[in-house]
């Protein structure tokens, strides 16, 4: 047994799971968890997805996050799409310099997009379109990056989402509407905090307010900063007073 555990004496799924980001921890572990609980019939799916006559006029909140959390029942296509979102979930926080004010509020702006264009689209379930979003702006952060697909397609990491999009079309024979929807909510995040602010001195629209940083994180770094320069040179006229590029992932 002691083989099997790292030098902090920890199992590897269990090493994996504490080195991942705060939001991306628990984001897989409820994703986990709601399918386990469906599986176990203790809920079922027409308790989770989301509604806004259930939610605004029964009052049943919870389906806000539900519907971000149900992938469907225990299967290989539930395990797919934890990879693919505990994975690039996980890159985009830890190059957020593991800042869970500005991933979160990443999540915060795409979760809001999706809840507001859903009942515009029938679309009960957002989990995959979130999951699409967080993709794509990884995607286009890599633009050099190699990708392969099955071993046998190699791309550069800009064209992920529309090889998922494809491969989806050709599986079920429908255009892949919650994909193309992430993409979309994607794209304007990538635009405002990637390409508008070099054009407009450093401006980013969409970077979190001040206030969510204190929510999330408490008293933000730079105050802190400044107040111990502060407190510096007020010291310093006192006494003068008294005298990498990313590895390619494998899509297999």
């Amino acid at each position: 047994m002691d083989g099997l555990m790292d030098n902090n004496g920890r199992f590897p799924l269990e090493a994996w799971f504490w080195e991942m980001p705060v939001c991306t921890r628990w984001w897989t572990t409820a994703t986990v968890l709601c399918a386990g609980l469906v599986q176990c019939h203790l809920l079922t799916p027409f308790q989770l997805f989301y509604s806004y006559r259930a939610v605004f006029v029964k009052a049943q909140y919870w389906r806000l996050l539900t519907t971000f959390l149900y992938f469907g029942p225990f299967s290989m296509d539930l395990l797919f799409h934890v990879y693919f979102q505990q994975r690039y979930s996980r890159l985009l926080e830890e190059s957020s310099g593991r800042s869970p004010a500005h991933f979160s509020w990443l999540l915060f702006y795409a979760m809001s997009s999706l809840l507001l264009l859903s009942p515009f689209i029938g679309m009960p379930f957002l989990g995959h379109p979130l999951s699409s979003t967080l993709v794509y702006i990884w995607s286009r952060r890599n633009p050099d990056t190699l990708m392969s697909f099955l071993g046998v397609l190699v791309f550069r990491a800009p064209y992920l989402p529309w090889v998922l999009i494809a491969v989806s079309y050709v599986l079920h024979g429908l255009i892949p509407k919650d994909e193309i929807l992430g993409v979309v909510i994607g794209h304007i995040w990538y635009f405002f905090n990637d390409v508008y602010p070099p054009l407009h001195n450093g401006s980013k629209p969409l970077d979190p307010p001040m206030w969510w940083r204190r929510l999330i994180e408490g008293r933000p770094r730079e105050e802190e900063t400044n107040d111990e320069t502060a407190n510096g040179v007020d010291n310093e006229f006192a006494v003068a007073g008294a005298g990498p590029e990313v590895p390619a992932p494998d899509m297999r």
